[in-house]
């Protein structure tokens, strides 16, 4: 695939989904001379597996990241934090990029041309790693969020839709991070999103 030969970034996201917590993005410029073995979709990686490969990508890798809170996506929706979460991502790494490569199917605004690729983590090095970074940190975010809000179980369930977190949000009502434009929680205070 020819993209012209300065540096190429991988892009993806982790949060789409959560009833709680950010989106986070990560931007990856990896080092064709030192990329670490065992890049897959972090969806495929186990946590333990992630998380060794998470310092050996920052080593390696020029890395930015980009993190929209709870609040940003209910004021915005959440396609629009993520793209957001990534513009965010890509203006964090070190140097800018000649050109993004995307994971999904629509694409932020970048100050870089860029290109969409379907199942991008399982196609392309650098969106991988940048989906390992991505997922890491935000499990981090999720863990530490546990310990702020304790009683929903974020370390458990990172903020997803599960019936344990469905329980917490009966008996406890929603926390400053749940993202109260998303239906579930916007049914418990009796207000639906327009």
């Amino acid at each position: 695939m020819a993209l012209g030969h300065g540096p190429v970034c991988g892009v993806d996201e982790a949060g789409r989904g959560p009833w709680a917590g950010p989106v986070v993005a990560a931007a990856v410029v990896l080092d064709a001379a030192r990329i670490p073995p065992g890049l897959n979709d972090s969806k495929k990686l186990t946590h333990e597996r992630r998380e060794a490969l998470f310092p050996a990508i920052m080593a390696a890798a020029q890395v930015g990241v980009g993190i929209v809170s709870a609040a940003e996506i209910d004021t915005l929706n959440i396609l629009q934090a993520t793209f957001r979460a990534m513009e965010r991502a890509v203006a964090a790494l070190p140097a800018a990029p000649d050109f993004a490569l995307i994971d999904g199917n629509r694409a932020p605004k970048l100050s870089c041309p860029c290109r969409t690729v379907i199942s991008g983590d399982a196609l392309s090095l650098s969106i991988a790693a940048a989906s390992i970074i991505a997922k890491v940190t935000r499990d981090r975010m999720m863990m530490e969020l546990d310990q702020r809000h304790p009683g929903y179980g974020f370390a458990a369930h990172k903020g997803y839709g599960t019936a344990a977190h469905a329980a917490a949000l009966a008996r406890l009502g929603p926390c400053t991070e749940h993202r109260r434009s998303f239906k579930p929680i916007a049914a418990l205070s009796g207000v639906w999103p327009s």
